[in-house]
C-alpha cells in the first residue's frame, strides 16, 4: 500500500488508541498539522500524553483536544497561550513535564536518533534537575535527560512527493523535522505533492523513510498574535 492517503482520519485508521502518546509539531501555531488535530478530535481517542512546543491556543490547533480534555499530560516547554491550560493545569487536571526549550529539543531529537539519554548543564540548580542523575565532567555539573519517542508524529511541511520526502518553510522548519524522526508511526501533512524526483534531492529536510502515511491537507494557517502600528499621517 502507498503512503498516500485521501484525509486526515483515513490516514489514522488503525492507529489511534486510549492512553497514547503523541508528538504534534509546530511552533506556536506555525506549521501546525492542523488536519491530524481535527482528526484525532473527532475519533474520539483520550487520555493522551501530548510531546509539543505548547498546546496552542484556546479553541486552535492542540486547544481543541485540550478543550475536550482528552489530554491527560503535556511534555511542552511554553504554556503562556493558554488560558484552558492554565486552569486545568492549576486545578490538577492536567500533567505537565516542563522543559528547556533546547533540552526539549534535543530529547526529541534524541529519541529519533535512537539515543536513550544524554547530560546537558541546563537547569542544574533548578527545579527542572530535581530526581534527575547528576554527573560532572571536566569540573561541570550536567544533568541526564531522556530522548523522547511516540506512538505517532503528526507533523507539517510545505512539499512533499508520493515516497514522503518533505520539504518546511521557514519558521515551520521547527520542531517538525526531528518529530517526524520520533514517532512509531508517522503523519505528514502537506500543502503540496509532486511526483518522485521533481523535489530538489538536495533540500529534502525529511526523507521519506521517517513518514508513513501523507495527505494534503488544507490549512486556516491562524496568526497566534497580530502586532500592528497606526498607519503614519
Amino acid at each position: 500500500m502507498g503512503k498516500l492517503y485521501k484525509d486526515a482520519a483515513t490516514a489514522l485508521d488503525g492507529v489511534l488508541f486510549d492512553g497514547m502518546t503523541i508528538m504534534a509539531g509546530g511552533f506556536g501555531l506555525c506549521g501546525i498539522p492542523e488536519n491530524a488535530i481535527q482528526a484525532i478530535l473527532d475519533s474520539g481517542v483520550k487520555d493522551l500524553t501530548i510531546i509539543s512546543n505548547n498546546c496552542g491556543v484556546d479553541g486552535f490547533g492542540l486547544g481543541k483536544l485540550l478543550d475536550a480534555k482528552r489530554i491527560k499530560k503535556m511534555v511542552s516547554s511554553y504554556v503562556g497561550e493558554n488560558k484552558e491550560f492554565e486552569r486545568q493545569f492549576l486545578s490538577g487536571e492536567l500533567e505537565l513535564e516542563f522543559n528547556p526549550q533546547g533540552t526539549l529539543a534535543e530529547r526529541i531529537r534524541a529519541g529519533g536518533a535512537g539515543i536513550p539519554g544524554f547530560y546537558v548543564k541546563t537547569g542544574v540548580g533548578t527545579v527542572i534537575a530535581e530526581g534527575k542523575d547528576h554527573r560532572d565532567f571536566d569540573g561541570e555539573t550536567y544533568i541526564m535527560e531522556t530522548g523522547l519517542t511516540a506512538d505517532l508524529s503528526i507533523v507539517k511541511a510545505w512539499k512533499a512527493d508520493t515516497q514522503g520526502n518533505l520539504i518546511y518553510r521557514k519558521t515551520a522548519r521547527n520542531f517538525n523535522p526531528m518529530m517526524a524522526t520520533a514517532g512509531k508511526v508517522t503523519l505528514a501533512e502537506v500543502e503540496e505533492i509532486v511526483e518522485v524526483g521533481e523535489l530538489d534531492a538536495d533540500n529534502i529536510h525529511t526523507p521519506g523513510i521517517f513518514v508513513q502515511r501523507l495527505i494534503k491537507g488544507e490549512f486556516e494557517k491562524r496568526i497566534e498574535q497580530r502586532t500592528t502600528r497606526a498607519k503614519e499621517a
